[in-house]
């Protein structure tokens, strides 16, 4: 369709238009101070929302993580109460084999029952990563010990646990009970001066 086909109200309004523009750029000339000031406050304006933007990214990044280790910890520890409660079985029943001492058939038969039952309990506590703290012979830890009392010996380093009255466990290397121990002192060894020197 050419310009002679068109509607004259469309011709005549597009030759306005024109009109218009011409007039509106023959008139307002920017000046290049202006035009270099609006960039300028432009790129300012995106270098803080820029900002703002990565900011709020990092913060994003960081909550995801962080709940992600709280349901991880909720996953792992979760099973803390109840562990504890059948920490007390677990002693109950290794008092039971110790008190079991008689040699009568019927004695030995439930002494086995008893070992039965304590290695499926402790079996289940390795299946959920509860793990028994026995520290016969090692130095003493108070952040997974707990020292009762403290005995002089003199064959055995000081700060060494030489007995212990209750096991101490673990969950996922968190503690959730310490082990109740009796710890040596040092006692009064007799120097000798090696003389030769």
């Amino acid at each position: 369709m050419s310009n002679e086909e068109r509607p004259v109200d469309e011709q005549l309004e597009n030759e306005a238009v024109e009109e218009q523009l011409e007039a509106a750029g023959s008139t307002e000339t920017p000046e290049s101070g202006d035009l270099a000031e609006q960039l300028a406050l432009a790129q300012e304006e995106a270098a803080k929302y820029k900002d703002q933007f990565i900011r709020s990214e990092a913060e994003m990044a960081n909550l995801r993580r962080r709940v992600e280790k709280d349901v991880e910890n909720a996953h792992k520890f979760g099973q803390e109460k109840i562990s504890k409660e059948l920490l007390s079985v677990a002693d109950n029943l290794e008092r039971a084999i110790l008190a079991s001492d008689s040699d009568s058939a019927e004695v030995i038969a439930l002494k086995e029952g008893v070992k039965l039952t304590l290695k499926g309990l402790l079996d289940v506590f390795a299946k959920f990563n509860i793990n028994a703290v026995d520290p016969q012979g090692e130095p003493f830890d108070p952040q997974l010990h707990q020292a009762m009392s403290m005995v002089e010996n003199p064959d055995v380093e000081p700060n060494t646990v030489i007995a212990v009255m209750q096991k101490g466990y673990t969950l996922y290397d968190r503690l959730i009970r310490p082990a109740m121990v009796m710890v040596s002192k040092g006692g009064e060894k007799s120097t000798t001066i090696d003389e030769k020197a």
